[in-house]
């Protein structure tokens, strides 16, 4: 009872932030988790349903933040091996969040418009460092990223529901395990900058 009680709480609590006519104050990433979950409630969908739509939102989610993170990078990071490096990552996401968004409008999963919150956050904080003190940060929260990206996209590789998001996982692995390498290698360069 309890359990219910806090349950229709917590609902009563998103559905009015995700009505709140201020847009600007909303978080994408809550506001597109929100949406699609009164979908999969109003349609009936099973969990595995649900995961795989999580799944998506979080992997938007994530490629946005490392597209900004990137785009950040290409402007202030002083290492070239760093900014070459976040140039190859701002072309090769840009293919995989397009794929996304394609996959997302054909199986009606709605998916964030920006960063969320606390991804917000990870670029202020990287925008207010300079010099090898954000060539390091940047590379440590992008390997950070991608060993998130790689668990996330294997596991969906094999357990997804849905057939073609199963294989868009499959398809991006491999692009991510490279993605992952790569910045572990020049994370390897910057390490001992001063």
């Amino acid at each position: 009872m309890f359990f219910t009680r806090v349950i229709s709480t917590a609902t009563m609590v998103l559905a009015a932030v995700a009505c709140s006519p201020d847009t600007s104050k909303r978080d994408p990433v809550a506001d597109a988790k929100f949406q699609n979950e009164k979908r999969i409630g109003d349609e009936d969908i099973t969990k595995k349903q649900e995961h795989d739509a999580e799944f998506m939102v979080n992997s938007a989610g994530q490629g946005m933040l490392e597209l900004e993170l990137s785009k950040l990078a290409q402007q202030k990071a002083t290492t070239p091996a760093v900014k070459a490096f976040a140039a190859q990552l701002v072309q090769q996401h840009a293919d995989m969040s397009n794929g996304l968004k394609s996959l997302a409008d054909k199986k009606s999963i709605v998916l964030p418009t920006g960063l969320g919150g606390d991804q917000q956050e990870q670029v202020t904080k990287l925008g207010n460092l300079g010099g090898a003190a954000f060539d390091k940060q940047y590379m440590e929260t992008i390997v950070d990223a991608h060993k998130d990206d790689v668990d996330s996209f294997g596991d969906m590789s094999d357990d997804a529901y849905d057939g073609d998001i199963r294989g868009f996982a499959a398809k991006y692995l491999p692009v991510l395990k490279e993605h992952l390498e790569s910045a572990e290698q020049v994370q390897d360069q910057v390490k001992d900058l001063k």
